[in-house]
C-alpha cells in the first residue's frame, strides 16, 4: 500500500515538472530575441592624390613647338647658306612669319652663295626682307663695306641693314670698339640710316655696354626668359632659338620676334 502511494506521488511530481517546463518554454518562445548590436566600422578615407600635369615642353626642348602659335608678337627668321635649299612657297604660306633677314656677306670677300636666290624668292612670296653682314673687326673696313654694298642693294631692301657682331677678332676691347664704330659710321653714310646690330647677350655685356647706345639691337639668347642687358639697354628684337622648325626649311632655323611694343615699322628701310 505504501509503495503504491509513493509511486503516485512520484508520478504527480513528474507530471508537475513536465507542465512547468513546457510553460516556461512557451514563455521563452514569446519573448523577442534581443537584436544584435552592429559594430560601426569607420572606413578610412583614402587620400586622393591629384597628379599635377607634366610641365609643357618649351621650344628649346621641343623644336616642333612653335612660339609664334602661342603669342601675339611679330615673328621672323634668319637664313643663310647653312639652311641649304629653301622651299619658299611653304615659307610664304606661314602667315605668322612676317620678315626674314638674309646673310649677304662676311668680311671683305665672302658672299653667301644662296643670297641672290633667297632674296628674290622671299620677295616673290610676300616676306619683308632685310640683309646682314658678318663683321670681321680686323679686316679692312672699306673692303667690307664695298663687299656688302655690292650685294645689299637699297632697291631690294624692306628692312634696314643688320650688322652681325659676334667676335672681337682677338683685338683688345678699345681697339675692337674703335673698329666697330668706324664701320657703323661707314654703313650709316652708305645707306642713310642706322643699321640694326645683332649680337649675343653675353657678348654685349662683356664688350658693348655704353658703345652702341644709339642703335637698335637684336639680341640672341636661347632661354625661356626674355633677355635683359646688364646696362638696361632697350632690346628691339630677340632671337629666341637657333633650333626652330618651319615648313619649307629641312633643318634648324633661327627664329626671332619683336620685344614689347616694338614692330616692323621701326626697322623699315627708308628709300
Amino acid at each position: 500500500m505504501k509503495v503504491k502511494i509513493v509511486k503516485k506521488i512520484l508520478l504527480m511530481v513528474l507530471l508537475l515538472t513536465l507542465c512547468l517546463g513546457s510553460g516556461a518554454d512557451a514563455q521563452r518562445s514569446k519573448r523577442k530575441p534581443k537584436a544584435r548590436t552592429q559594430r560601426v566600422v569607420k572606413k578610412k578615407k583614402r587620400k586622393v592624390r591629384i597628379r599635377k600635369p607634366a610641365p609643357k615642353p618649351t621650344i628649346h626642348e621641343n623644336p616642333f613647338l612653335l612660339c609664334e602659335d602661342t603669342c601675339e608678337h611679330v615673328h621672323g627668321i634668319d637664313l643663310s647658306h647653312y639652311q641649304g635649299e629653301v622651299f619658299w612657297e611653304a615659307v610664304g604660306e606661314n602667315t605668322r612669319m612676317a620678315f626674314v633677314y638674309l646673310k649677304a656677306t662676311e668680311g671683305s670677300d665672302r658672299v653667301d652663295e644662296r643670297y641672290e636666290r633667297n632674296i628674290e624668292m622671299a620677295h616673290r612670296h610676300g616676306l619683308k626682307v632685310g640683309s646682314y653682314h658678318f663683321f670681321r673687326p680686323k679686316t679692312d673696313l672699306l673692303g667690307q663695306l664695298r663687299n656688302f654694298k655690292e650685294q645689299c642693294l637699297p632697291s631690294e631692301q624692306d628692312l634696314v641693314p643688320m650688322l652681325d657682331v659676334e667676335s672681337t677678332g682677338g683685338m683688345g676691347v678699345e681697339q675692337f670698339c674703335d673698329s666697330l664704330h668706324k664701320f657703323l659710321f661707314l654703313m650709316e653714310n652708305a645707306y642713310h640710316q642706322r643699321p640694326l646690330i645683332y649680337t649675343g647677350r653675353n657678348f654685349y655685356n662683356k664688350y658693348l655696354q655704353g658703345e652702341v647706345d644709339d642703335y637698335r639691337l637684336m639680341i640672341a639668347m636661347y632661354t625661356d626668359e626674355e633677355p635683359e642687358l646688364a646696362d638696361g639697354h632697350d632690346i628691339c628684337l630677340w632671337q629666341y632659338t637657333c633650333r626652330g622648325r618651319i615648313n619649307g626649311v629641312s633643318g634648324y632655323v633661327d627664329k626671332s620676334r619683336f620685344m614689347g611694343r616694338h614692330g616692323l615699322r621701326e626697322i623699315r628701310f627708308h628709300h
